[in-house]
């Protein structure tokens, strides 16, 4: 499982260092590739195998419902396989441009997946989770978590 949160900073190329402990999940799962996304604010990442199971769930929504097509045009369209290579990946710049990313990025581990923030747009939004999280966290307790 992806956990932890770490600064990086991105070159001109795209490219993205993968901390040593994101690269022991991979290592684990016997994968050297991640499926990265645009979501919200940030750019999501996923093992393949991770991946494998939102693409599987996503391919039996209803066709034409309109939250389905949203959801396939948005998440589903924006993923790309990014090898990783010598520890780093390459984002691409369609990507990097939806997510805001300039130089300075957070990576934060998310269990099954990880997210890239641009730092500013980080920080807002461990601010709002912040001011959220005795709310939120009583909630989740009373689902057991």
């Amino acid at each position: 499982m992806f956990s932890g949160r770490s600064r990086h900073t991105l070159d001109s190329k795209g490219r993205l260092a993968i901390p040593a402990r994101f690269r022991e999940v991979l290592d684990r799962k016997a994968d050297d590739c991640l499926v990265v996304t645009n979501h919200d604010a940030c750019l999501w990442a996923f093992a393949r195998e991770d991946w494998k199971v939102i693409e599987e769930r996503a391919a039996n929504l209803p066709m034409f419902n309109p939250a389905a097509s949203n959801y396939l045009r948005y998440f589903i369209s924006g993923a790309v396989e990014s090898p990783v290579k010598q520890g780093r990946i390459t984002l691409p710049l369609d990507l990097r441009e939806i997510a805001g990313l300039k130089k300075e990025v957070v990576l934060v581990g998310a269990l099954k997946r990880f997210e890239i923030w641009e730092k500013e747009r980080w920080q807002e939004e461990f601010q709002r989770a912040k001011e959220s999280f005795s709310e939120v966290s009583q909630s989740l307790s009373e689902l057991g978590i």
